[in-house]
């Protein structure tokens, strides 16, 4: 029977410890965990921490942590993703299967053709989203590190900043991904649900970026990093 799983924000020891309050309804409440009832909890580190539960109450849920081990590997190969900010469920989407698939740091791009706009307290309050939605997926599929979810960023500042050894902005005209050497980091670049104007394309290719197609077919914006990561960890990763 598989643990239930549940991601700490902050650092854990073993020993006893009371959960958030949120989790601890969660727990208490949503999947009606009991006194008794394994559990393994992490907190980024890299590290897995198993224990049980010694008290489940509607508002607190107590566990103590008897046994620390090592957590998943992760991928030899960083990568770091610039999705193209997009509606709802495709951003959400792309957050959650390039978490899966091992990405280690995610900035949600603004472009010409990004049909969002986030300011202030509504940008802050869908980076928290964006943040759950990663560690959600950590949860579920092993992950022990969450990856890094950055502020949205505008197209220019982050071409400047992004130092990965090889940094590749998608095209559907130009050289397949494996047609490219093994690198120690890797950065893509996707655009939004209208793409990317030509402007972009040349304004990433003269900062450092090459271009590189995943196939004869145009796709969506929330497909094209499932494929992306899916093919570079297969040829560089640990697929």
């Amino acid at each position: 029977m598989r643990l239930s799983r549940f991601f700490i924000d902050a650092p854990l020891s073993l020993g006893s410890h009371e959960l958030p309050e949120a989790l601890a309804h969660y727990i208490g409440r949503v999947l009606r965990l009991s006194v008794g009832a394994a559990v393994q909890l992490f907190d980024g580190s890299g590290m897995e921490f198993l224990g049980e539960i010694t008290e489940a109450g509607k508002k607190q849920v107590r566990v103590a942590l008897s046994a620390q081990v090592a957590g998943q590997p992760e991928s030899p190969l960083h990568i770091h993703l610039g999705q193209g900010l997009s509606r709802g469920e495709r951003m959400d989407w792309a957050i959650q299967k390039a978490t899966e698939l091992g990405v280690s740091e995610i900035t949600p791009i603004v472009s010409e053709r990004c049909e969002v706009r986030l300011k202030d307290e509504r940008a802050d309050k869908r980076l928290a989203h964006w943040r759950q939605i990663a560690i959600s997926a950590c949860e579920q599929s092993g992950r022990s590190c969450v990856p890094m979810i950055h502020p949205p960023m505008a197209l220019t500042d982050w071409l400047q900043s992004c130092s990965a050894e090889l940094r590749l902005v998608l095209h559907p005209v130009a050289k397949p991904l494996s047609s490219h050497g093994k690198p120690a980091s890797l950065a893509f670049l996707i655009g939004p649900e209208g793409g990317l104007s030509g402007s972009e394309v040349e304004q990433a290719q003269t900062t450092g970026f090459l271009a590189a197609r995943l196939g004869p077919r145009v796709l969506r914006t929330e497909t094209a990093p499932v494929v992306a990561l899916s093919i570079a960890q297969q040829l560089w990763g640990d697929f």
